[in-house]
């Protein structure tokens, strides 16, 4: 059985709290109540994807310590600009 829109953000939601760094539970719970509600579903897939790389790595590039991938480029800098309000 699929998993319906709603639960997909739940799960994702729980799973932004949920992570192996304080910051990042922070930055991403932000984040994720703020934006994850408007995604269209290739949004959801790109943040799915997000979720399941490494906490250090997330850091380094919210922090700008590194620079993120082109593939979640866009969304770092709007996940970045939420972390530094």
């Amino acid at each position: 059985m699929s998993e319906t829109r709603e639960n997909r953000i739940r799960r994702m939601k729980m799973r932004s709290m949920r992570r192996g760094i304080k910051e990042m539970d922070l930055i991403l719970t932000a984040w994720s109540e703020r934006r994850l509600e408007s995604l269209d579903e290739a949004g959801l897939d790109l943040y799915d994807a997000l979720l399941h790389e490494n906490d250090q790595d997330l850091y380094q590039w919210v922090t700008g310590q590194v620079p993120a991938p082109a593939r979640y480029a866009k969304m770092i800098d709007e996940i970045s600009q939420v972390f530094q309000k």
